[in-house]
């Protein structure tokens, strides 16, 4: 799978979590590990850098305290995994990215009496 950089923040250290764009019409995630296997804790923040037109399809949780837990398809593949710089606290995922076709409408004006 091969990568490309988007964007990365979120602490102090590394400036990691990190999002990448795959050649599999995917996003990579590097996150927080928690104790799920396959979900990871990435800031609000990272997901300003998705693609124009695109949204991480998969179950965002909010933690309540500035961060989502997301769950994806751990990556396991040794070439994978040679393109990514993590920390011993972080693991990678790879979560469906999905285009945005519809951005919501507007309630239809009634008059005002």
């Amino acid at each position: 799978m091969l990568l490309d950089f988007l964007g990365k923040g979120g602490s102090g250290l590394n400036d990691c979590p990190t999002l990448f764009a795959t050649d599999q019409g995917s996003y990579a995630v590097i996150g927080w590990a928690t104790d799920r296997t396959g979900t990871v804790e990435i800031p609000h923040l990272l997901l300003g850098f998705l693609e124009p037109n695109t949204f991480i399809g998969a179950r965002l949780e909010d933690t309540g305290r500035g961060t989502f837990l997301v769950s994806g398809r751990p990556i396991t593949e040794r070439e994978t995994l040679d393109q990514l710089a993590m920390e011993t606290y972080e693991a990678p995922i790879e979560v469906p990215k999905v285009e945005r076709t519809f951005y919501g409408a507007t309630a239809s004006r009634q008059p005002v009496a």
